[in-house]
């Protein structure tokens, strides 16, 4: 993991995003919304790796899509070095993705395949020219492929010639093409064997040392997000949940949300597999059109009182944690959050 200076470069205030839900052919009406983003903030730091987790359907790709400005919020703020992208257009909002890159979940459909490799990675450039002169674009590309880990000859080749881990080595390359600070990371090897995924995430936190990139890594594999993050996010249902470092997230979850998903994480060592609690959830996650009112979580909660119905728990250091030194002391929301250290060595 990176050494991290407190310095933000991107910071994402109320964001929220919800789309409508329409009836009718001629006459359209709006009959609700999906709640896909829901009221969410935090910090990502110069330098460090912001792990974002939590089952599918609870918003992470959408907050993914709206930090690249492909969706835009319904409402809202994202800064990136205090300049709020959401109200940018044209030459402006280009030269700010130019700084901030995508890796995509899937390096089979994320790759043209009438494209050569050379090709997908030098795209970049012809979209912002002046990040390379036309006539060391194909030297550019050759240097990249080296930097991944891949055989500059190859620059010739067609996707189909390449395992998925090499795929997704392209993916990282054109990635890097334009020298952004920022890379988001949507789910980027929940689509590799585990062997292949250890490796890229050794290859994305050696590029992150070389060349100072600010990571966002999107994921529902907790212990991936745990190897290479500085700090964790727990979303749930369009609301981020819990947020702290890894060690507070993996040693100190004070959420139950939190601990539930911990409590799955596979342990290889049955003394301790059988030493530790396993907290299973009862029912299906609510519809994002229609969340419970309060806490979000506490249709599954087990803790659940009549306070969780009427009042929605802030993003805080919970009540009582407050004088609290040490890892347990951080944002969680929820009315009756404890501490559950998890068992040593887990």
């Amino acid at each position: 993991m990176a050494e991290t200076a407190r310095e933000p470069i991107l910071e994402v205030r109320h964001l929220v995003k919800h789309f409508p839900l329409t009836r009718g052919v001629l006459f359209k009406r709006q009959v609700g919304a999906v709640k896909a983003v829901d009221d969410i903030s935090f910090e990502l730091f110069r330098g460090e790796t912001l792990g974002i987790v939590g089952e599918s359907g609870c918003g992470k790709s959408t907050v993914a899509k709206l930090l690249m400005n492909l969706e835009q919020p319904t409402s809202g703020e994202i800064l990136y070095k205090g300049e709020d992208i959401t109200k940018l257009s044209g030459r402006a909002l280009k030269a700010v993705r130019r700084n901030i890159q995508m890796v995509f979940q899937d390096p089979y459909t994320s790759l043209n395949p009438r494209m050569t490799v050379g090709d997908i990675i030098g795209e970049p450039f012809e979209i912002h020219p002046e990040a390379a002169p036309k006539g060391d674009r194909r030297a550019k590309v050759r240097e990249l492929l080296d930097v991944v880990g891949l055989n500059p000859e190859y620059i010739n080749r067609y996707p189909h010639q390449f395992s998925g881990g090499q795929r997704q080595r392209i993916g990282i390359a054109r990635g890097l093409a334009l020298n952004p600070e920022i890379i988001i990371c949507d789910e980027p090897v929940s689509a590799l064997d585990v062997s292949v995924q250890a490796q890229v995430i050794n290859l994305m936190e050696r590029l992150q040392d070389e060349f100072g990139l600010s990571y966002m890594m999107i994921a529902h594999d907790l212990s991936v997000v745990r190897h290479i993050s500085d700090r964790v996010g727990v979303m749930y249902l369009g609301k981020i949940v819990e947020i702290g470092t890894d060690r507070e997230i993996y040693e100190h979850p004070t959420h139950p949300y939190t601990q539930a998903l911990l409590s799955a994480v596979p342990v290889p060592d049955p003394e301790l597999r059988g030493r530790r609690e396993r907290i299973i959830l009862h029912g299906d996650v609510p519809s994002p059109t229609n969340p419970p009112s309060g806490c979000h979580f506490r249709t599954r909660c087990w803790k659940a009182r009549e306070r969780c119905a009427v009042e929605e728990p802030p993003l805080a250091v919970p009540e009582g944690f407050e004088e609290v030194e040490g890892p347990a002391r951080h944002p969680s929301a929820c009315h009756f959050a404890e501490e559950k250290t998890r068992v040593s060595g887990a």
